[in-house]
């Protein structure tokens, strides 16, 4: 009997999975998966040492975390209804709500998560929302889970559409970036490779201050700038240019769309 049974064996929930395994809140022998597709399933294994299983096994798990794309999850439940009642249903799947959830696998203990994809190497911000029907033991479960791959905040399920907009996308709009002051350093003289490494190394650097001295951003950025310095000019630059709306936007326009989804 497996305690939490994946349905969907792709990249996040390999993540998932081998955060769950390296951090020891879970044995390999705990946890199971079933994929349509066998490439991903041997994969999955591979990288965590979780068995894929049959289809049927997932009656005999404490917890099923779904993880199928949007399209593919009613026809992935088809098979398994009246097979889930009463189950904790963690759900990872983008813009399908909890009551929809709900009225497919008759059972209202559903947390809906929304992840980014830095939970590959450990390091992911996630959300999770409890449904009305999930008890304080199952949030606190989703959070463990969670934080075996990075940083989790419990919010309400309203909230998850500007969570997707902000950490959901927000890694492309980061990748986007770093591209960006690459080039910059390429076309100033610098080799590509030295240029991306310093790239991403800077905004991981300039992250982590974020995170461990709890000062404000601004605070932060001006300790960088000296009065009519280089920094001071870059700025300028990126303000004439609307950097800080157009980056507010863009979160804006992918919560946006994933209220378009939602519906």
């Amino acid at each position: 009997m497996s305690k939490i049974f994946f349905l969907g064996a792709g990249k996040m929930a390999t993540a998932i999975a081998g955060g769950l395994v390296k951090s020891g809140l879970y044995k390999s022998c705990e946890l199971a998966a079933f994929d349509v597709s066998p490439v991903a399933g041997e994969n999955f294994t591979r990288e965590t040492g979780v068995k894929v299983s049959s289809l049927e096994d997932i009656v005999n798990a404490e917890a099923v975390l779904l993880a199928v794309k949007p399209q593919m999850l009613f026809q992935a439940l088809a098979p398994l209804q009246g097979k889930l009642s009463g189950k904790l249903i963690i759900s990872i799947v983008a813009g399908v709500k909890i009551k929809q959830i709900a009225e497919f696998v008759n059972s209202e203990r559903i947390v809906r998560v929304m992840p980014n994809t830095p939970a590959l190497v450990g390091e992911g911000a996630s959300a999770y929302a409890p449904g009305a029907g999930a008890s304080a033991e199952d949030a606190a479960l989703v959070g463990k889970i969670l934080e075996a791959v990075g940083v989790a905040y419990q919010v309400k399920e309203s909230d998850l559409d500007a969570v997707t907009g902000l950490s959901g996308s927000g890694p492309a709009y980061v990748f986007e970036f770093i591209q960006a002051l690459a080039d910059g350093g390429v076309a100033e003289g610098l080799a590509r490779d030295v240029a991306v490494k310093l790239a991403a190394q800077t905004l991981l650097g300039a992250a982590k201050m974020v995170l461990t001295t709890g000062k404000h951003p601004i605070e932060l950025c001006d300790a960088v700038t000296s009065p009519a310095g280089t920094t001071s000019r870059g700025l300028e630059l990126l303000a004439e240019r609307a950097f800080h709306a157009a980056a507010m936007q863009a979160v804006r326009a992918a919560a946006a769309r994933s209220r378009e989804l939602g519906k």
